[in-house]
C-alpha cells in the first residue's frame, strides 16, 4: 500500500531481487537495507518532507556562499540585495538539480553553490581594480537605492558572471567529449578514498566555527540526529493516515530513520527561538552564543519581497577577464575531481551499480551546463554535487531519485517566494554546524570505506594513501597560512597555482592518483581486478540500465541506432539487451533443470 512504510526488513525482503543484487555488485555484504532504493517511489507526502529535509541539508552552503562573496561585491550593508543572490542562488539550484537527476548523472544528488568557486572569485575581487570604494564600507555613507552603489555591486558581479560561463565550457566539453570517462580507467580505489574523504576533512574548521559559536547547541543538534538516526531507527511511530481502502486508520511509519535530519533540525530550531524570546541567549552582539539566536537575521526576513522570479542578465550583460577565467577554470578542476567522487559515494550509499563512464562523462557535462546557468543568472557562483546531501542519504537511508526530484522543485519554489526562503535562513550557525559534524564525518568515512577493496596489508598501499590524505590537509593548511610566497611574476597563473593548493580533495586525488598509476603493484594489489569488474558490471546489467539510462525510454527505444554508441556520454542500449537475454537463458536452464528434477522425483516416489 501506498499510505505505509514498510519497515527496513520488509523493504529489504521485498527488494532482494533488486537491492541484494546491486550489493553484490559492490562486493559489499553489510551495506545497511535501504528504506527505498533509488527506483522507487515512497508516497507523495514521505517526498515532500523528504525533499525539504534535503533542502535544509543543502541550506547552510546555498546560503553561506552568497554571503561570503558578499564582502567582495561590497554588499556586506545590504541585506536586500543579500537575499536576492539567496534566491537567485535557490533557484538556479533547484533547475540544475532536475537536469542532473533526470538527465545526467541520474543518480540522486542535489546540486548547489560550490566554494570551489569562492577563492578564485575573491581572489579576483581582491585585485586593486575590484576593490571596493571607502565609502561603501561605512553603512552610514551607503545609499544602496542609488545609482552609484548599484553601479559598483553589479559592475563586479557581472565580471563573475563572465568568468564562471567561459570557465563552465570547459567543464562541458570535458563531460560531453568523454574526456573524464577515459580518465576514469586509470583512477581506482587508492585515488577515490582520498579524493572523497578530503571533501570532508578540510572542513573541520568551518563546521567547528558553527558550532562553537554555541556549543550546547551544537551538542544537542548531534545528539538528537545520532539518537533518531542510529537507536531509534527501528522503531515504529504509530501516525494516522487516509487510504483508498481502509480510509482513516493507523498504520506504524518508521518517522525516525527516514525524517532524522529535519527532525533534530526542527527541535533545535525550536528551542532557540524560545531560548531567543525568553532573553535566555545573550542580547549583546560581542557576548558567546549570541548568534545562537534566531532574530540575528530578522532584517533579511522583513526585508525580502515574497515575489520574484530571477532571470538571465538580471544584473545586465557580462564581462570576461583572463584573470577571472584561469581563475575559475581551476575552481572547475577541483570541482569535477570533487563530483566524480560523490558520484560514487552516492552510488554506493543507494545501492546502485557504480556509475558507467557514460553516466560519469554526462554527469560532468550537465554540470558544466548548470554552472553556465548559474553563470547567466548571475549567482556570482557555479553549481556542484552537495556532498552534505550524500551523507543525509547515509543516514536516512532513503535512496530515492523522486526525493530529489522533489528537493528540486522546493529549491525553485523557494528561489521565487522570498519571504520562506529568508525564513529558513533563520536557522541559527551553531544547528547548522551540529548538522555538520555529522554529515562530514559519514562523507569521511565513506570514502575510506573504498580501501576494502584495496589489499591494505601491503605497505605500498598504506603508503600511497597516507601520503596522499596526509598531503591532502597539510598543503592547503601552508598555502592559506603563506598565500604571499608563490610569486611566478605572473598574477593569472599565481591564482592558478593557489587555488589548486588549497582544495584539499585535489592535492590528495592527484597525488593518490600519480603515485597508484607509477608505483609498482599488482592489479590485484592495487584493487584494480575488482574495482574494473564492478564497473564492467555496472556496464552489462539491468540493474545499471534502470538507473544510468535516460528517462523514458530515450537512447534505447527511440534512438537506438547503432552509430550513437561512439557517442561518449550516450547509454549503450545492447548491454541491457544481451543482459535480458543471458537472464532468460539463465532463467529457461533454471526452470528446465527444475522441472527435471520435479519429474525424476515423482518417478521416484511412484516407484
Amino acid at each position: 500500500m501506498n499510505d505505509i512504510l514498510p519497515s527496513p526488513s520488509m523493504k529489504g525482503q521485498g527488494k532482494k531481487r533488486n537491492g541484494q543484487a546491486q550489493h553484490h555488485s559492490h562486493g559489499i555484504k553489510d551495506i545497511p537495507q535501504l528504506a527505498y532504493s533509488i527506483t522507487d517511489v515512497p508516497p507523495w507526502y514521505l517526498c515532500i518532507f523528504l525533499g525539504i529535509q534535503h533542502y535544509l541539508t543543502a541550506l547552510g552552503g546555498l546560503v553561506a556562499v552568497p554571503l561570503i562573496l558578499s564582502k567582495g561585491l561590497c554588499l556586506q550593508h545590504d541585506p536586500v540585495t543579500q537575499s536576492y543572490l539567496i534566491s537567485t542562488m535557490f533557484f538556479v539550484s533547484g533547475i540544475c538539480t532536475l537536469l542532473q537527476v533526470l538527465l545526467g548523472v541520474r543518480l540522486p544528488i542535489l546540486q548547489g553553490g560550490t566554494f570551489a568557486f569562492v577563492a578564485p572569485s575573491l581572489a579576483m575581487l581582491s585585485l586593486p581594480a575590484w576593490k571596493c570604494p571607502d565609502w561603501t564600507l561605512n553603512a552610514t555613507q551607503v545609499n544602496v537605492s542609488s545609482p552609484e552603489f548599484t553601479e559598483e555591486w553589479q559592475k563586479r558581479i557581472r565580471e563573475l558572471q563572465g568568468a564562471i560561463m567561459v570557465a563552465s565550457c570547459v567543464q562541458i566539453i570535458v563531460g560531453f567529449s568523454g574526456l573524464i570517462g577515459f580518465l576514469m580507467r586509470f583512477i581506482g580505489p587508492l585515488t577515490i578514498a582520498p579524493t572523497i574523504s578530503l571533501v570532508a576533512l578540510p572542513l573541520f574548521d568551518s563546521a567547528g566555527s558553527d558550532a562553537g559559536i554555541h556549543w550546547g547547541i551544537s551538542a544537542m543538534t548531534i545528539f538528537l540526529i545520532v539518537l533518531f538516526s542510529q537507536y531509534l531507527k527501528n522503531i515504529p511511530v504509530p501516525v494516522p493516515v487516509y487510504g483508498q481502502v481502509k480510509k482513516c486508520h493507523v498504520s506504524k511509519l518508521y518517522l525516525f530513520q527516514i525524517f532524522p535530519v529535519l527532525l533534530a533540525l526542527s527541535i533545535s530550531w525550536i528551542i532557540c527561538y524560545v531560548l531567543t524570546v525568553t532573553n535566555v541567549f545573550p542580547s549583546t552582539s560581542s557576548a558567546y552564543g549570541y548568534l545562537a539566536r534566531t532574530d540575528t537575521k530578522g532584517n533579511v526576513l522583513f526585508q525580502a519581497p515574497w515575489f520574484r522570479i530571477p532571470y538571465p542578465g538580471q544584473w545586465g550583460v557580462p564581462t570576461i577577464s583572463l584573470a577571472g577565467v584561469f581563475g575559475i577554470i581551476a575552481g572547475v578542476i577541483s570541482s569535477m575531481v570533487e563530483s566524480v567522487g560523490d558520484y560514487h559515494a552516492c552510488a554506493r550509499l543507494v545501492g546502485a551499480p557504480p556509475p558507467p563512464n557514460h553516466a560519469v562523462n554526462r554527469g560532468i557535462g550537465i554540470e558544466g551546463i548548470g554552472c553556465l546557468l548559474a553563470g547567466a543568472w548571475g549567482t556570482g557562483n557555479g553549481t556542484t554535487s552537495y556532498s552534505e546531501n550524500v551523507g543525509a542519504l547515509s543516514i536516512t537511508r532513503v535512496g530515492s531519485r523522486m526525493v530529489i526530484i522533489v528537493a528540486g522543485c522546493v529549491l525553485l519554489l523557494m528561489g521565487i517566494f522570498g519571504k520562506i526562503g529568508a525564513a529558513f535562513a533563520t536557522i541559527p550557525s551553531p544547528v547548522i554546524g551540529g548538522m555538520f559534524i555529522v554529515m562530514f564525518g559519514v562523507i569521511a568515512a565513506v570514502g575510506i570505506s573504498n580501501l576494502q577493496y584495496v589489499d591494505m596489508n601491503s605497505s605500498r598501499n598504506v603508503f600511497v594513501f597516507g601520503f596522499s590524505i596526509y598531503c591532502g590537509l597539510t598543503i592547503p593548511n601552508w598555502v592559506n597560512k603563506n598565500p604571499e610566497l608563490i610569486q611566478t611574476g605572473i598574477l593569472q597563473l599565481d591564482q592558478v597555482i593557489q587555488v589548486l593548493l588549497t582544495t584539499g580533495m585535489f592535492v590528495g586525488g592527484f597525488l593518490g592518483f600519480v603515485l597508484d598509476n607509477t608505483i609498482p603493484g599488482s592489479q590485484e594489489e592495487r584493487g584494480l581486478i575488482a574495482w574494473n569488474r564492478i564497473h564492467e558490471d555496472s556496464e552489462d546489467t539491468l540493474n545499471a540500465s534502470k538507473v544510468y539510462n535516460f528517462p523514458f525510454g530515450i537512447g534505447t527505444k527511440f534512438c537506438a541506432a547503432s552509430w550513437l554508441r561512439y557517442i561518449p556520454f550516450w547509454p549503450k542500449p545492447e548491454h541491457g539487451g544481451e543482459a535480458m537475454k543471458r537472464e532468460h537463458r539463465v532463467t529457461k536452464v533454471d526452470d528446465q533443470i527444475s522441472t527435471g528434477s520435479r519429474e525424476k522425483q515423482d518417478i521416484e516416489t511412484i516407484m
